[in-house]
């Protein structure tokens, strides 16, 4: 039997069984998420209180999301997993016995939802990361939407069913069945047998990973641009999320299920979109893309902030939701697919930093307006700032194109002198930077050329690690160029090739090309004289012994 389009990265066992697990897992954060926001309208009915529960679910990503990644990429991401979903269940268990038993109070909710945010910004950038590792190349985008459809479906039932609940037992009820959902998680990363990579170097440092990831991201424009992109979708967006829970209570005056069902209609919204998205990447680019999921949820902010009723507002939940899940899985896309196995999850972390930090001050800012305005004028307002977005973020593209990796032999650049003997055994442990230097002969008439592949070069140093980069002309033989730049370590210095990615090493073919076998390129490690002296002093030579017949006078 042959799967839809949009259903064919399940063909593949292991994401299969992760995706279903993940989606019971889902599932449960939504009885969570439905329940802390129907509870906290119970315990502190103030839009700005209620707005910080979104607030305290996203801020933890909005801080640990780098460290996150930076750990997923240096440890091993099946453990590393294991052990995020270990402190969630924590959490969601803590949280479920103090509701239970009547403890439960506004700060204890604001300080556990934040807990669990916690495991969820140290578990999002593994997973996205783990996703080229269980589907083919050809599978990777739709993979990340089936993720979105996911999502939103058990956003479609699962505020439904929390409202259920709530209504049989009370929000314990919800918060109850939710710790038991991450044991699936649980139990499918347990089955999973991943297999392990040795690179033969020493493990990164994990401040050093950070700096890395930093690196990549700054030297990436593609990342960038998705980054910008996806923060102007995500700050008027961030009303919806902030505000429906007191809109729905105060201003249409329903109850907590009704407010399952309207958030449902968001979710049915978000599965038919994920669904549709195989054919509409057909039709449209993918900044084309966003610009229509930018409309859609807009104007379904818009109407919802025009009604006075639960369907008017449940069909422009509906709407939102056709936005949300194309948007979110197109600009993902256009991140991940540029992104290296090596780094991947540190530069995703830092695009959903800026996912997430638009999310989390979107919510307070919201938030506070709607405590000013209104919450139906605040829904109108960020529908209008949404638009205004969307025509600025247009001038940062996403339509990174990705070759095929090339099978022709590259241009093979001079190497450097091996290391002297007695600094290999060295070289691993010592912490002073590694400076490298290229040397180059360029014709006049090859100037512009040569400048241009530079400008290019200096990316993609930037994103293999380097921390400073220069190119240099002989002012005695205007032929000569010599390019310079650092590496942390030695260890990083080592790394860079694997670090390269098949445009990278194309890049550094044309380069070879200005590169002549007599110029070696060169490698110096950096010594701090003074330290040198206090940590050597057994190289010092021997003083003159003083004897009686020198003494003098």
């Amino acid at each position: 039997m042959r799967l839809p389009a949009a259903l064919v990265p399940l063909r593949n066992g292991m994401f299969r069984r992760l995706w279903i697990a993940t989606v019971i897992g889902w599932l449960g954060t939504w009885l969570q998420n439905t329940g802390a926001g129907w509870l906290m309208t119970t315990l502190a009915p103030e839009p700005l209180i209620v707005a910080a529960v979104q607030a305290a679910t996203i801020m933890p990503v909005f801080l640990l999301a780098l460290p996150g990644g930076a750990l997923a990429d240096i440890v091993d991401r099946r453990v590393f997993l294991i052990g995020t979903q270990l402190w969630t269940i924590s959490a969601a268990s803590l949280l479920a016995i103090l509701t239970l038993s009547g403890m439960m109070t506004a700060g204890w909710l604001l300080v556990l939802t934040f807990a669990i945010g916690i495991g969820s910004a140290m578990t999002n950038p593994a997973w996205n990361a783990i996703v080229p590792e269980l589907v083919p190349r050809e599978d990777m985008v739709q993979a990340i939407a089936l993720n979105g459809i996911g999502y939103n479906l058990t956003r479609a039932v699962g505020p439904a069913i929390a409202g259920f609940l709530i209504l049989l037992g009370g929000s314990s009820l919800a918060f109850s069945m939710y710790a038991i959902s991450i044991l699936a998680v649980i139990s499918a990363l347990f089955v999973w047998k991943r297999e392990r990579r040795f690179t033969g170097l020493p493990r990164e440092h994990f401040v050093s990973a950070m700096r890395a990831g930093m690196r990549f991201v700054r030297n990436t424009p593609a990342v960038q641009a998705a980054m910008v992109r996806t923060a102007a979708y995500s700050i008027p967006a961030s009303a919806t999320w902030a505000l429906l829970p007191l809109f729905v209570r105060r201003d249409l005056e329903l109850g907590p299920g009704m407010y399952g069902v309207i958030l449902g209609m968001m979710g049915i919204g978000g599965v038919t979109s994920g669904m549709l998205l195989p054919m509409v990447r057909g039709r449209l680019s993918r900044g084309a893309t966003v610009v229509v999921c930018s409309l859609l949820s807009c104007t379904g902010m818009a109407i919802v902030g025009v009604s006075s009723h639960w369907v008017p507002a449940s069909f422009g939940m509906l709407l939102f939701g056709l936005g949300w899940t194309a948007a979110f899985a197109t600009i993902q896309a256009s991140a991940q697919l540029v992104c290296p196995p090596w780094v991947r999850a540190r530069a995703l972390s830092i695009y959903q930093l800026a996912q997430n930090g638009a999310l989390t001050i979107g919510s307070f800012g919201w938030g506070w307006l709607g405590g000013n305005i209104g919450i139906p004028r605040t829904f109108l307002t960020a529908s209008a700032v949404g638009l205004i977005l969307m025509i600025i973020a247009r001038y940062f593209s996403i339509e990174a194109i990705v070759r095929a990796p090339a099978f022709a032999p590259p241009q093979v650049a001079p190497e450097p002198e091996a290391p002297a003997r007695e600094f290999v055994p060295l070289l691993r442990t010592a912490r002073g930077r590694i400076m490298e230097m290229a040397y180059y002969r360029v014709e006049p008439l090859q100037r512009f050329e040569f400048l241009k592949l530079m400008n290019e070069l200096h990316h993609v140093r930037g994103r293999a690690g380097a921390v400073f980069w220069q190119v240099y002309e002989d002012v005695a033989h205007p032929e000569g160029w010599v390019e310079v730049w650092s590496m942390e370590s030695w260890t990083d210095h080592l790394r860079e090739a694997m670090r390269l990615s098949d445009d990278d090493k194309r890049l550094l073919t044309a380069v070879a090309l200005f590169q002549h076998d007599a110029d070696r390129p060169s490698r110096y490690l950096a010594v701090d004289p003074q330290d040198y002296l206090h940590t050597h002093p057994e190289n010092a030579p021997p003083r003159e012994k003083l004897t009686v017949g020198n003494v003098p006078h």
